[in-house]
């Protein structure tokens, strides 16, 4: 079911004034994607039916007020796409599609598409490593505060949700642990979170047909509305995200090998180039920190089960 990715413009309310925005403040703009056949249902199911185990995830978290204390891991067995919705619908689960690009063709021209209206739009802006990655959940899901590595932004295409985001900078997101991110010593998932931190967060009830863009590395969380959603992120990279990358990467090992506390983030200078050569020097030896994430499956998708959710033996993998 590889269907053609036909567009005209995709964001559909730019302002002049949005580049000098562009990465440095959130920004919510209109787009033509909530009518697209690509997040249909059966387009949806399709992709569920041939993406292989390792191109997905399926993720409960208990329905509580403010950050969920616990994300699980389970898995899809012996369901087909339509089913596997049905259960979204009604239960209290999401569904990660990592890899749509490689089983539908269309999703990569999509992703292009995207990222060569902004980089038209954008001067200096020329990204790269791009990806796309789909979410499908129930409703009134929440996603615990997290933080992400690359560029990143939410486009969401059905349902409506809420959107919190925080200030890229120390108490909410603070320089150790934003290096433990990148080294993979932390995950994601496990940013430090004080309930207070909502005063100070700009808060979006983000609709079908908006998408939202933040500063790099802004923490943020999620609440679905009560309806079914389906949105999906992007997330980039250009030379100047790099630069920042390799500059906590260098500051990580320098903090958790040589105890050193005071550490610059600048990405200019003398100082930066000797990062940038302690970075390049450990992440390809066998020093590297950084592993393969490992996860732990404990529970099966299920119509018949409360929430949509079987418990079973607990096994891992690795990716």
């Amino acid at each position: 079911m590889n269907m053609p990715f036909v567009t005209d413009q995709i964001i559909t309310d730019w302002q002049e004034h949005y580049p000098k925005l562009w990465g440095n403040q959130s920004l919510r703009l209109h787009h033509a994607l909530a009518s697209s056949e690509l997040f249909s249902d059966e387009a949806l199911a399709d992709l569920i039916d041939r993406s292989p185990r390792e191109a997905y995830h399926v993720n409960y978290s208990q329905k509580t007020p403010g950050n969920p204390p616990k994300r699980r891991e389970g898995q899809i067995r012996g369901l087909s796409g339509r089913d596997v919705i049905d259960v979204v619908r009604n239960g209290n689960i999401w569904v990660n599609l990592t890899a749509p690009a490689k089983t539908n063709p269309a999703y990569g021209q999509l992703l292009d598409s995207l990222y060569a209206e902004f980089e038209e739009r954008v001067p200096g802006f020329a990204s790269y490593k791009r990806n796309l990655t789909i979410l499908i959940s129930s409703p009134n899901v929440s996603v615990k505060y997290h933080s992400d590595v690359p560029g990143q932004s939410l486009w969401q295409v059905r349902g409506t949700k809420k959107v919190y985001v925080y200030p890229a900078q120390a108490p909410f997101i603070s320089q150790p642990a934003l290096e433990k991110l990148i080294l993979g010593q932390l995950r994601e998932t496990d940013m430090p979170f004080e309930p207070w931190f909502d005063d100070f967060a700009q808060v979006y009830d983000l609709e079908a047909g908006q998408m939202l863009h933040w500063p790099l590395n802004g923490p943020h969380r999620v609440v679905n509305h009560g309806m079914l959603n389906v949105s999906f992120t992007t997330e980039h990279w250009t030379d100047e995200l790099r630069k920042h990358y390799a500059v906590n990467y260098a500051n990580g090992i320098l903090r958790s090998k040589l105890g050193m506390k005071k550490l610059s983030q600048q990405v200019s200078g003398l100082s930066y180039l000797s990062k940038l050569a302690i970075a390049g020097a450990v992440k390809f030896s066998p020093l590297n920190p950084q592993k393969k994430k490992l996860y732990t499956v404990d529970f099966e998708v299920d119509p018949a089960a409360p929430e949509g959710v079987r418990d079973i033996a607990a096994t891992t993998f690795e990716k």
